[in-house]
């Protein structure tokens, strides 16, 4: 089952989100502020964050960029939910890092559609930084192995130089040895 954390200031839309977004399968966690938000991110892991229009509205940009700010959540999801169809909200909302911003008042099939396809975007993402991860370290093992090969070539290149030089000097002494005979 995935997990919302659902935050807002209107406890009665936060209580509608949580039982239409559980009817559709998710298990809701519900915050009445950024700070508690915050707290519970830090502390439980989430699929997805859902902010309702926190008054003020700088509380849902800073919140948003806490989450952004942090290595651990710098990449969950998040949706926003705005007042009506503000451009200039929603603008500020995608250049604070939003995954996807809603006017309300919403359909909540279509939010249930833009919760799945950022939760499966989220979820290439993190294949993503998985096959980065593996492919990084067959890039280390990989150039551990050159290493160990350049420092074995080196030391083969050293005894090659040492015995030409004792094939030079036999050459030499057998040299010596035959014009004194």
């Amino acid at each position: 089952m995935r997990t919302v954390l659902a935050t807002g200031t209107c406890r009665t839309s936060l209580n509608e989100i949580a039982q239409r977004l559980g009817n559709l399968g998710y298990l809701v966690v519900l915050a009445n502020s950024a700070c508690q938000a915050l707290e519970l991110v830090s502390a439980r892991g989430f699929d997805l964050v859902l902010i309702d229009a926190l008054a003020p509205t700088s509380a849902a940009t800073h919140l948003l960029a806490e989450i952004r700010g942090s290595r651990d959540t710098a990449d969950l999801p998040v949706i926003m939910l705005g007042e009506g169809p503000d451009e200039e909200a929603a603008v500020a909302a995608f250049g604070a890092g939003v995954d996807d911003w809603l006017a309300k008042p919403i359909g909540f099939a279509l939010l249930g559609a833009r919760i799945e396809r950022t939760l499966a975007r989220a979820t290439r993402i993190e294949e993503l930084k998985r096959l980065n991860l593996a492919l990084d370290a067959r890039v280390a093992a990989r150039a551990i192995e050159l290493g160990e090969a350049q420092a074995e070539l080196a030391a083969t290149r050293a005894d090659r130089i040492r015995l030409m030089g004792s094939i030079r000097h036999l050459h030499d002494e057998l040299a010596v040895r035959r014009d004194a005979a």
